[in-house]
């Protein structure tokens, strides 16, 4: 009947047809152009066709829907209001008319149904969902919100309060919550899901079920007190308005949208769907996470190419040695472990081999009592790891993560002893976050084969890994760390050697600029806080108390010794060095910036110290007042700069990569998009303005030569 490139549509047996999604360009089926244009010419061939007495719709893939493509969305936002309330209704129109055709439909849900998919299982009539399948509305997870009518029929086909939950939090639902809360009506065996949705339309055909009762629950207004509505509305609206969701509209959109639309018929529900859906998609929060959504695309993509372009001369991991055992050690071993390796974990002290080993049966504990991992399997994974005080057994490992303590001229030492006991094909890093690879390279005899391998803290929780790249270390060699970083669960971003690598690198900045600004005589609490309130997880205070002090300063002199020519300060003792001094450490020992005392929870929480003040008041000016507008600025700018730096050296290869490494590196606020997006939000010339109206604070203002070439030819990051 209907033979397009992402769907078809045929007749099969009992006067039925079938809909068929099945891109044939992609591995998966999206809601893109080409499938709407398209499902609305088969709806339409099928609507004139007075044989047909129901329809079927399925997927050949392995999933039903994903989504709408998320590509399309960049360009879309950019259209006038008419265009894209024109585009939105070419998608709404083509549902509803799936919606009302002249007989029974009925969807067999495979894989996964997310937004635009789900959206399309809705406009059936009856949902039969895969007992493997999972479904959900993940748009706010973009920053936007349900465009195609997912605010118009989840809360009639379930209730008010279950499709704002499910729409605020974009959470995926499994099969067994689905039909609980009615978004499907029957969950069966994946082996059964084609034979039962026939079953069921069979029975809707021939009159033993009334579909057309379903359809009305659907185009009608939502049956329920209008003092409840409000009530329900209003719960949510207050748990989306707390601290973080007040940087993230779409929660707040969704809730006043649903609160009118409930009142209304379906087309003019729909039509406030769509106006909402606009005036959400010209936000800037949008436009950031939209982009933050295609930058983890890419990044992933970049790092499956290397692996591909390489695959024939990797060699397969099976065996990682972790030498140098610890906290640091112990968390890569647990993490190597869980993800299936066996691993070898050395250090020359039994004392650090011990405090490994309980490292990772801590964490194995947690993800037991989490639920993350069963119990029966959790016995095999402390039986992967083998600890040893002898070098017997490194020649069994593939890759070797060298994670001792950061002090140069030992890591030279180990380094070079595992080279010598190693096979000559493994590959063999160095988990350090500030030392030079080049050098470290410098004493190996295969330095082709070592690279830099920067695991964040605490290393189950933080998703990325920076594969540094030493200006000898082969393509063969990244691309098997790509793949051993993506078998760990982890996200790969490929950086060149450079002091502090990408990361630390930029890090260092903003917390230089940190240092200064309390040195002019900001309050660091006040900094903190408005840093919190534009997004970060915890103020620059809050964080060096978290590293610790003594590792802060260890790194700003690498800093200050790799590149002296803007990591400098107008004092030798600066805020953290004087606190540092007075014997304070962070978290480590309670004391640094703030002061940590067992709250109820029998955890240490963070408390004002007041002799914190009292401390820097000896290398700082008297107390004054800072704006937000000025803090902020201070503190993002010499972040910025560097990261234009690392571009313009190629330390990172391009913006996308840029910024996904700060946003799983350091939690740089997703509702922003990252450096580089934030950057083109504030654009080429108010940064280069703002930069030269503080570089006489320190050259870290300073405008790069490429940033002032952007501003002459109005060139963004992202074009």
């Amino acid at each position: 009947m209907y033979n397009g490139k992402t769907l078809s549509v045929s007749k099969i047996h009992n006067q039925f047809a079938e809909l068929c999604f099945n891109n044939q360009d992609e591995s998966v089926n999206k809601l893109d152009l080409n499938t709407t244009r398209e499902l609305a010419e088969a709806v339409a061939i099928m609507r004139e066709d007075s044989q047909i007495k129901g329809l079927l719709v399925t997927s050949k893939k392995p999933v039903f829907i994903v989504g709408a493509d998320i590509t399309e969305f960049s360009e879309m936002f950019k259209l006038p209001k008419d265009a894209f309330l024109s585009r939105v209704k070419k998608v709404t129109k083509s549902l509803v008319s799936l919606e009302n055709l002249p007989f029974p439909t009925v969807v067999a849900i495979n894989g996964y149904a997310l937004g635009g998919g789900l959206e399309v299982c809705m406009a059936c009539d009856y949902r039969v969902l895969s007992d493997r399948a999972s479904i959900g509305m993940p748009e706010a997870t973009l920053g936007i919100i349900p465009g195609f009518g997912g605010t118009v029929r989840l809360p009639r086909i379930t209730d008010i309060s279950t499709a704002l939950e499910w729409m605020i939090s974009g959470a995926i639902q499994n099969a067994k919550h689905a039909l609980e809360k009615g978004a499907v009506d029957e969950v069966v065996p994946e082996s059964d899901l084609r034979d039962v949705a026939l079953e069921r339309l069979l029975d809707f055909a021939s009159d033993l079920r009334d579909y057309k009762i379903l359809r009305s629950l659907k185009s009608q207004p939502i049956d329920c007190d209008h003092s409840m509505l409000d009530q329900t509305c209003d719960t949510h609206r207050d748990s989306a308005d707390k601290k973080p969701g007040r940087n993230y509209p779409a929660p707040l959109t969704l809730v006043e949208t649903l609160r009118s639309s409930a009142k209304l018929k379906q087309e003019p529900a729909q039509e406030l769907e769509s106006e909402a859906f606009y005036r959400i998609a010209q936000t800037s929060q949008a436009r950031a996470m939209v982009g933050i959504f295609l930058s983890d695309q890419y990044l992933g993509k970049q790092a499956r190419f290397q692996i591909k372009k390489h695959e024939h001369e990797l060699i397969k991991i099976r065996r990682s040695g972790i030498i140098g055992a610890g906290i640091m050690g112990g968390g890569i071993a647990y993490q190597n472990a869980i993800k299936g390796y066996s691993v070898l974990l050395k250090d020359i002290e039994q004392k650090a081999l011990d405090l490994g080993m309980s490292e990772a049966s801590k964490l194995l504990s947690k993800s037991i009592d989490r639920q993350k991992i069963k119990p029966i399997d959790g016995l095999n994974v402390l039986s992967k790891i083998t600890p040893t005080l002898y070098n017997n057994g490194i020649e069994t490992c593939d890759v070797i993560v060298e994670a001792i303590v950061e002090n140069e001229e030992v890591k030279k030492i180990v380094l070079a002893d595992i080279e010598s006991a190693a096979r000559e094909d493994s590959v063999i890093t160095s988990n350090t976050s500030t030392i030079s690879i080049n050098r470290l390279a410098s004493v190996l005899v295969r330095p082709e084969n070592f690279c830099g391998l920067h695991f964040f803290n605490p290393v189950h929780a933080m998703p990325l890994v920076e594969i540094v790249r030493a200006k000898n270390s082969s393509d063969t060699t990244v691309a098997m760390l790509c793949d051993y970083v993506l078998g760990l669960g982890k996200k790969a971003v490929v950086v060149n050697d450079c002091p502090g690598f990408l990361v630390n690198r930029t890090l260092f900045a903003m917390l230089f600029g940190f240092e200064m600004l309390v040195q002019d005589g900001a309050d660091f609490r006040q900094i903190d806080s408005v840093m919190e309130a534009w997004g970060w997880p915890m103020g620059p205070a809050y964080l060096i108390d978290v590293i610790g002090l003594d590792t802060l300063n260890h790194c700003y002199d690498s800093m200050s010794s790799g590149l002296p020519e803007r990591f400098n300060l107008k004092k030798s003792n600066y805020p953290s060095r004087q606190i540092f001094s007075a014997g304070r450490l962070g978290q480590k020992n309670g004391r640094g910036y703030y002061q940590y005392l067992k709250g109820k929870s029998g955890r240490a929480e963070k408390q004002i110290d007041i002799e914190t003040q009292t401390i820097i008041e000896a290398v700082s000016e008297r107390t004054k007042s800072f704006s937000d507008e000025e803090i902020v600025n201070r503190m993002m700018l010499p972040m910025a700069n560097e990261m234009l730096r690392c571009l313009d050296e190629q330390i990172v290869a391009t913006p996308e990569e840029a910024d996904m490494a700060l946003v799983y590196g350091l939690g740089f606020p997703r509702f922003r998009g990252g450096i580089c997006r934030w950057m083109d939000e504030v654009g080429p010339a108010s940064l280069y303005d703002l930069g030269r109206s503080l570089e006489g604070v320190s050259m870290l203002y300073s405008p790069p030569a490429s940033l002032e070439k952007r501003v002459v030819n109005n060139v963004l990051l992202y074009q």
